[in-house]
Order: C-alpha cells, then sequence, then structure tokens
C-alpha cells in the first residue's frame, strides 16, 4: 500500500493515472505536466514549447481584445456625433406650414439624439460590445485557470504575453492635464 501511495504522488504534486504531473504549490514541471484537461498532457519539450508560445499568444489576444472593445465604443460615440452635427432633416413640401406638418417635425427631432447627453446603443451594437465583454471574460478566465497550475515556466509565458500585449496595444496618444483632446484608441 506505502509502494502505491508513493507513486502516485511526484516531488509534492499528485500523478493523476495517467502520468499528469499538478501540483497545487510552485512548479516547474515540464514532462507529463498536465493543463486543463488530461487531454493537454505534455509529452515532449516541443509539445511544452509549443504551448509556451500558444500560452503567450493567448494572453496577446487578451491584451489586443481590451482595446478593440474601447475602439467599437469610441466609433459608436463617433458615429452618434456625426448624427447629431447632420441633424434633423428638414420637411419641406406644402404640408410643413400646416399644424400637421409642424407636429411631425416636433416627432421628429424629439427622438433625434441632441448634444451633449448621453445615449444607448442600439440591440445590434450591444450585441457586439456584449460579444467583446465575453471574449475578454472567456480569455482572461482560460489565462486563470492556467496560472492556477502555479507552473513557473507558464506563469512567466503569462507574463510574457502581458508584456507584449500591453506594449503592442496600449501604444496610443495620453491627453496632458488641462487638455480637452478626445483620445483615439486606433490608428492615430
Amino acid at each position: 500500500m506505502a509502494a502505491t501511495s508513493s507513486a502516485s504522488m511526484d516531488m509534492g504534486g499528485m500523478n493523476m493515472g495517467g502520468g499528469c504531473k499538478i501540483s497545487m504549490t510552485w512548479n516547474w514541471y515540464t514532462i507529463d505536466a498536465c493543463f486543463i484537461a488530461d487531454t493537454w498532457r505534455i509529452t515532449s519539450s516541443g509539445m511544452f514549447a509549443g504551448s509556451c508560445i500558444g500560452v503567450i499568444l493567448l494572453v496577446i489576444v487578451l491584451e489586443g481584445l481590451r482595446p478593440v472593445s474601447r475602439e467599437y465604443d469610441a466609433l459608436l460615440v463617433r458615429k452618434r456625433k456625426s448624427t447629431i452635427a447632420a441633424g434633423p432633416v428638414a420637411r419641406s413640401g406644402s404640408d410643413s406650414g400646416s399644424d400637421q406638418g409642424k407636429s411631425a417635425a416636433i416627432a421628429q427631432t424629439s427622438t433625434a439624439p441632441t448634444p451633449g447627453r448621453s445615449f444607448k446603443p442600439t440591440l445590434a451594437e450591444q450585441m457586439v460590445r456584449a460579444t467583446l465583454h465575453m471574449l475578454q471574460f472567456a480569455v482572461a478566465y482560460f489565462v486563470m485557470l492556467l496560472a492556477m497550475y502555479f507552473n513557473g515556466y507558464i506563469i512567466i509565458c503569462i507574463l510574457i504575453g502581458a508584456f507584449i500585449g500591453a506594449f503592442a496595444f496600449s501604444w496610443q496618444s495620453m491627453a496632458m492635464p488641462g487638455e480637452d483632446l478626445e483620445i483615439a484608441f486606433c490608428c492615430g
């Protein structure tokens, strides 16, 4: 019984039957380490290197999703501002002087967005915003699950991915104090 018990334990970790090394303490496992599921079992150095590269890319994607979401919100605001700048469409025709024409013009301008006021996105716009949020949440949760394996190499890869992603995607103009500057998240 003692031999079975010691065979299932490996350097403070657990050997999960299929050869997976899992530890709830800091570890540097490479071969036979498992992540997320027993099907993601590292069987070679090349597979571990590929997993490390994949983790780096996953975190870069997470860092890229954040500005995409902010840029989409900025696009909606710019779109709304251009709608406001265009102003209400003037009605033409013989009924513009009548009571019916005036009430139609009032109805038209009362539903139009007004400057300086907040607005709610349309259903389709909100669906896109919610999808972007869901993707950020899912990728961040997946990265958190990977970090919970306490594998030093994977955590270093997460940090490398965060650095590369922040370097690449948070490169933007910043306003100085007192400057009323609209910050564009992309391309300028």
